[in-house]
C-alpha cells in the first residue's frame, strides 16, 4: 500500500484533517500520474491507450487500499457444497453426444512468460519437453485430438505479452494444417513505477535502450480486460462459445475435462455457473500455493501476499488450508463480458517490488485471474486429482516429464501404469542443472524413474545411458570433483559422494 503521513506526522493537522491530507495527497499523486501517462503517450505510436486507461484504473485503487486486503478473524473454511470433489462430479454418466458441450468451449493458455528461469531465450512455451515437442506443440495436439475425436471446433486462444508475441506469432505459422483455429491477443503493457515517488520510470514509450525493462506485463488477471478490448471475446461470443478453459502453458496437467465441462453446461439456467477453479490437495511442497476461503459469504482466492506477516506459518499449515489453487479455470465468457461493462470485476492488487539492473527499486501493480472468483455468480471448487496439476517450473520438473514416469499420447502425459505408486518423485537437482542446454549434456539418455522416489544431485554429475534409479538416490560431487554415473547403473537407495570419475581406456 502506499505510504501516507501517520499519526506521528500529523501535528499541526487539526481533529479530522488527516483524513482529508491524506486525500489531498492522494489526488495530488493520482494527478502527477496521469500528467506523466499523457506525456508518454505524446512520444507513442501505435500504443493502446486503452492499455493506459487500464493502469490508470489500477492506480486509483492501489492508491485507496488501507491496511491489509483481508481481515483475518473473517476468514472461513468453504462451506463443503462449495468445493465439490472430482470424484462426485465424474460419477456423473457423460450424454452420448459431447459435441454440443465441446462446441461451446475455447482453451485459453496463458502464454506471456519467458524461458529465462531455465536457461532460455524466447516465449517458454517454445522449449522442448517431450519427444522434441513444445508446450505449443503438445497443447495443439491435445485440441485437435479432441476436434478430430468428436467432430467439433474447440479453437485456441493464447494470450501473450509483449515478450512472446512476436515469437510466438512466427512459430504458429507451423500449425496452419492442424484441425485447430489458433487466435491470440497481447495482454496489456504498464509501466514500472518509482518506489518512492509513485511515477513512471519510462521516459518514452520505447522498449529499447534505458527502457529496455521499465514496462512489464501485468499479471494474468489482466486476461479479463485484455480479451474483451481485443474484439475477440465478442467474436467468439457471437460464433455461440460460453465458456473459456483457461491455464498455465507450462501446465502439462491441465487439458480439457469432460466431466467438468459436462458439470458446467448440464446446470440449470437459475443456477449456472459462471466461475470453477480446480484446487488440489495441497502437499509440503505447495505451502506457498492461493488457497480458496469464505469470506464476507464469497468465495474467494486468498494468496500468500495478502496474508498478515503473523498468520503466514498459519496459511502454509497443510491442516487448516488443504488445498491449493491450480489456476485451470472455467469462466463464462457471457460474465465476463458483464463484468467487464459494468467495470465490476473485483481483484487485489499484487504490489511486486523488483530492482532495475542500475539499481533503482521500482514497483509493479498486478492482479491475478484466480481472484476475480469472488465477482462471478454461484462459483465453484472442484478438488481435482493432482495429475491435473503437473507445471514444469525447473530442470527438475522437466526430468520428470521426459521420464519414462510418463507415456503421451495426443499430447497428453499421463503417470505410467507401471509405476506402483500414483505420487511423483521429488526431483532436486543442483545448480550445475539449472540451465536446459548444460542439462542436456549431462544425460546421454533420461534414466529410469519408474521406482524412484526421491532424488537429488548436487556438483559436477553426469548421467550414461541406461542408468536405473530406485528408491531414494542422493548422488553428491565435492567441489572440483566430478562424478561420471556408468552406462547401465542401477541405483537403489544409494548415496553416492566423492569422486567418480570413468575414463575412457
Amino acid at each position: 500500500s502506499p505510504v501516507f503521513p501517520g499519526p506521528g506526522l500529523s501535528k499541526g493537522v487539526p481533529n479530522g484533517g488527516m483524513a482529508q491530507f491524506q486525500e489531498e495527497m492522494r489526488q495530488q499523486l493520482e494527478t502527477s500520474m496521469h500528467a506523466e501517462l499523457d506525456k508518454l503517450l505524446d512520444t507513442a505510436t501505435g500504443v493502446s491507450k486503452k492499455d493506459f486507461d487500464g493502469f490508470k484504473k489500477l492506480f486509483h485503487r492501489f492508491l485507496q487500499v488501507k491496511g491489509p486486503s483481508v481481515d483475518w478473524p473473517k476468514i472461513h473454511r468453504p462451506p463443503e457444497d462449495s468445493i465439490q470433489p472430482y470424484d462426485k462430479i465424474a460419477a456423473l454418466p457423460l450424454p452420448d453426444s459431447l459435441a454440443d458441450s465441446l462446441n461451446k468451449l475455447v482453451v485459453v493458455k496463458l502464454n506471456g512468460g519467458l524461458g529465462t528461469s531455465m536457461g532460455c531465450k524466447g516465449p517458454k512455451s517454445l522449449i522442448s519437453v517431450r519427444n522434441e515437442n513444445t508446450f505449443l506443440d503438445l497443447t495443439v495436439q491435445q485440441i485437435e485430438h479432441l476436434n478430430k475425436k468428436y467432430n467439433t471446433d474447440v479453437p485456441l486462444v493464447l494470450m501473450n505479452s509483449f515478450n512472446t508475441d512476436e515469437d510466438t506469432k512466427k512459430i504458429l505459422q507451423k500449425y496452419t494444417h492442424h484441425r485447430v483455429k489458433i487466435h491470440t491477443f497481447n495482454q496489456s503493457r504498464y509501466p514500472r513505477i518509482n518506489k518512492e515517488s509513485l511515477l513512471p520510470v519510462a521516459t518514452d514509450i520505447g522498449m529499447t535502450g534505458e527502457n529496455a525493462d521499465v514496462w512489464y506485463p501485468p499479471g494474468h488477471g489482466d486476461i479479463y480486460a485484455s480479451f474483451y478490448n481485443s474484439g475477440l471475446l465478442d467474436q467468439l461470443i457471437t460464433e455461440g462459445k460460453e465458456y473459456i478453459f483457461v491455464s498455465n502453458i507450462d501446465n502439462l496437467g491441465a487439458t480439457v475435462d469432460l466431466n467438468i465441462l459436462h458439470h458446467l453446461v448440464s446446470q440449470p439456467n437459475g443456477k449456472r455457473c459462471e466461475f470453477i477453479m480446480e484446487v488440489t490437495d495441497k502437499t509440503r511442497a505447495d505451502v506457498k500455493g492461493g488457497t480458496l476461503i469464505q469470506y464476507d459469504n464469497k468465495l474467494r482466492l486468498l494468496e500468500i501476499a495478502q496474508v498478515p506477516k503473523a498468520h503466514v506459518d498459519e496459511f502454509k499449515s497443510v491442516t487448516k488450508f488443504k488445498i491449493f489453487n491450480t489456476n485451470n479455470l472455467w469462466i463464462s465468457l457471457g460474465a465476463i463480458k458483464r463484468l467487464q461493462e459494468q467495470n465490476a470485476m473485483d481483484m487485489e492488487i499484487i504490489v511486486n517490488p523488483k530492482t532495475l539492473d542500475g539499481g533503482q527499486n521500482v514497483i509493479q501493480l498486478e492482479t491475478a485471474v484466480g481472484a476475480a472468483i469472488k465477482s462471478f455468480d454461484n462459483a465453484l471448487g472442484i478438488n481435482v486429482p493432482r495429475s491435473r496439476f503437473l507445471p514444469v517450473k525447473t530442470v527438475s520438473d522437466l526430468l520428470l516429464v521426459m521420464s519414462n514416469l510418463y507415456s503421451l499420447e495426443a499430447g497428453s502425459l499421463t503417470m505410467s501404469q507401471k509405476r506402483e505408486f500414483p505420487t511423483t518423485p521429488h526431483v532436486k537437482l543442483g545448480s550445475s542443472f539449472t540451465k536446459v542446454q548444460e542439462y542436456q549434456t549431462r544425460f546421454e539418455s533420461i534414466p529410469d524413474m519408474l521406482e524412484l522416489d526421491h532424488l537429488t544431485v548436487s556438483g559436477d554429475v553426469t548421467f550414461g545411458k541406461q542408468v536405473s534409479l530406485k528408491g531414494t538416490v542422493i548422488i553428491i560431487a565435492n567441489h572440483g570433483d566430478r562424478i561420471d554415473i556408468p552406462a547401465g547403473t542401477i541405483l537403489e537407495n544409494k548415496i553416492v559422494s566423492g569422486n567418480l570419475r570413468i575414463l575412457d581406456h
